[in-house]
């Protein structure tokens, strides 16, 4: 079977740098690895082919004889595999990909704790204006009695896991890899009279109770970083608490980013006739003047009645919208009066209903329009 051109393979020209090689190689890897295709042969035989390639290409004396005389150069003069200075990018490929595909560490960094997320619900008026609340919430705390050492009495002995070494090597597949040790956690030690509260761990079980201050103009989604307040670590910092926001519906009001908005419903004579309604408001309330004639769903708009937003500017508004209710339970004297006021409309309905004329009128071209189509 003919071999095909290195340069083919990890899809990169003749002139590619280092960096450009060891990307196009770590993509190849990352979608061709057999820990993540182990029933696809084909997947196999390709990783080992982008693997042979970069091996060849990212070592410069086996890239110049390969570019001179081909495939043949594998038996060309010394430097086998493993003796080139590109092997070292192939090393640090090969723990990149193990890291992304196994969760393992590379020790990039120093250990902490895991970051915990809290949902506080809000009540609307609490989220507008600031408030501050006791949470409490599961977690692991730092055990009193060790201090976080783990240690019963503060003595430590090397690790008989990985002989003090603090790294194990693991075989994934056709390859091996280097991690931390699970025993000792990358210390090399371990204590040599565990802690009878934690046993050995450095941390308990516990709930944790905090007061957590949430400013003016907070919504849902918006979070407040605790920082330390997350889950201890023994040998390491504490992880961060996230308070996320959430704000319960109100009876009243939605809220659209700073703004407010709310329904009024009026009767049809207050909107025939106009009238001034009162309306509430975060900090009180309002009096909206509604004119004469006035349509159903009509916005009013009150400046700076709305939520002054978290991060800064000027508050929102409040928008109410009027809906125009039918009026029940009539007695029959109402029922009468409407009736006589019905009438009145008899003879020249559009000036009183603009939208009703317009709307027959629509209708009447839609249904003729529809009987042209038709004969």
């Amino acid at each position: 079977m003919t071999k095909r051109c290195h340069y083919e393979v990890l899809g990169v020209s003749r002139t590619a740098t280092q960096a450009e090689l060891k990307a196009s190689f770590r993509r190849l890897a990352m979608k061709l690895h057999p820990d993540r295709n182990p029933d696809d042969p084909k997947a196999e035989e390709q990783f080992k082919e982008a693997k042979e390639a970069f091996e060849t290409l990212s070592d410069p004396g086996r890239r110049q004889r390969y570019d001179q005389f081909g495939h043949a150069a594998a038996g060309q003069g010394a430097g086998g595999p493993g003796n080139g200075a590109g092997y070292g990018d192939l090393g640090d490929i090969f723990g990149d990909i193990f890291g992304d595909i196994f969760g393992a560490g590379r020790g990039r960094g120093a250990r902490r704790g895991a970051d915990l997320r809290y949902v506080v619900e809000l009540d609307l008026e609490e989220a507008a204006f600031g408030v501050e609340k006791e949470i409490g919430f599961p977690s692991r705390v730092v055990c009193r009695r060790c201090e976080g050492s783990g240690s019963d009495d503060g003595k430590t002995e090397t690790c008989g896991t990985c002989h003090g070494h603090g790294q194990v090597r693991m075989q994934r597949g056709i390859f091996s890899m280097q991690q931390a040790c699970p025993h000792c956690g990358g210390k090399g030690k371990v204590v040599a009279n565990p802690c009878r509260t934690c046993d050995g761990e450095g941390y308990v079980e516990d709930e944790k109770r905090l007061r957590v201050k949430l400013p003016a103009g907070v919504d849902s989604g918006d979070r407040v970083r605790l920082a330390g307040e997350g889950e201890a670590m023994a040998g390491g910092a504490p992880g961060d608490l996230f308070v996320e926001v959430a704000v319960r519906e109100h009876a009243i009001f939605q809220r659209q980013g700073a703004d407010l908005y709310c329904e009024v419903p009026i009767r049809f004579s207050q909107a025939a006739l106009g009238c001034e309604l009162v309306v509430p408001t975060l900090d009180g309330e309002a009096v909206v003047k509604v004119p004469a004639e006035t349509q159903t769903h009509r916005l009013f708009r009150l400046r700076g009645k709305g939520i002054r937003p978290v991060r800064g500017g000027p508050p929102g508004d409040l928008v109410c919208r009027v809906v125009v209710e039918t009026p029940v339970n009539l007695s029959a004297e109402q029922r009468r009066l409407l009736g006589a006021f019905e009438a009145t409309f008899e003879g020249n309905p559009s000036r009183h209903s603009p939208r009703e004329s317009t709307w027959m009128d629509a209708a009447r071209t839609f249904w003729n329009r529809l009987k042209a189509s038709a004969s």
